[in-house]
Order: structure tokens, then C-alpha cells, then sequence
């Protein structure tokens, strides 16, 4: 199978939010071609494109903080729920990795809920470990 990894454009919004909409993320495609276009150098996004189209993507981002320093951060990370299994994910991680090495960051980071076992077997098998629990907590503003 022939797979190109890029960076997604505005273009690629609207599969975006198809793709999140399979995990359970509403968000309206001009927000995310939004986002996009206003990323900066600190932060990029990855689609994987086979002779179908997109058919995963990635996000990830510098983080900075008091306690943890600067790492890398996967902000989000779907592959269609029809490709999973044919190492479209495996290869998306692999460049999310290069581009946070590209950034001077030691370590990645990412969360997935508690619920996603097949998400969290497939960052251990590449090499990620739990680190801990936590509950998240959200106020509207």
C-alpha cells in the first residue's frame, strides 16, 4: 500500500473531523481549518494519505511548563476505523517522533482515555509507558 505522510492543509479539514467525529470529537470543519492555519512553529499536523485519501491524522505540540520543561505533547492521533491494524499508525507515530526530535524535545508525551485499551496497546508496543491516572477536570469560562 502506497502511503504519503504530509502536513495537513485547510484542505484536509472536513476528513479531520470525520476522522474525530470516529472517537467521539465534534468539531465544525472551518474551526479546524482554522486551527490549522494558524498553527505556528511550535505545533504541526500529520495526515496519511493512501490512493483513497486521508486516512489518519496526527497532531502534536511544544510544550513548555514549570515542571515538566519542554517536551512534545500528541494532541490527537486517529487512523480510520476501516485501516486500523496496517501500520498506517505505527508509520504516522514514527514521523510525530522525527518532528519532536526535530524540535530538540527528549521525550513525547500522550494521553488516551481510559476507555481506548487498543490505543494504549499500541503505544506500549512502541515503546510508551503508563506514567499515571488522573482525572481531568473542565470549567467553562
Amino acid at each position: 500500500m502506497h502511503l504519503t505522510l504530509r502536513p495537513a492543509g485547510a484542505t484536509d479539514a472536513e476528513r479531520v473531523r470525520e476522522l474525530m467525529l470516529q472517537l467521539g470529537y465534534d468539531v465544525p470543519a472551518d474551526q479546524i481549518a482554522q486551527r490549522l492555519a494558524g498553527r505556528g512553529c511550535e505545533r504541526e499536523v500529520f495526515v496519511a494519505e493512501n490512493e483513497a485519501g486521508v486516512v489518519a491524522w496526527a497532531g502534536v505540540c511544544i510544550r513548555d511548563d514549570f515542571i515538566g520543561g519542554r517536551y512534545a505533547e500528541i494532541e490527537g492521533f486517529v487512523v480510520d476505523a476501516t485501516t486500523r491494524g496496517a501500520g498506517i499508525g505505527a508509520r504516522l507515530l514514527d514521523a510525530v517522533e522525527a518532528w519532536a526530535r526535530s524540535q530538540h524535545c527528549d521525550t513525547l508525551r500522550v494521553r488516551s482515555n481510559v476507555i481506548r485499551d487498543r490505543a494504549h496497546t499500541f503505544y506500549e508496543r512502541h515503546g510508551y509507558s503508563k506514567v499515571k491516572a488522573q482525572f481531568s477536570f473542565r470549567k467553562p469560562l
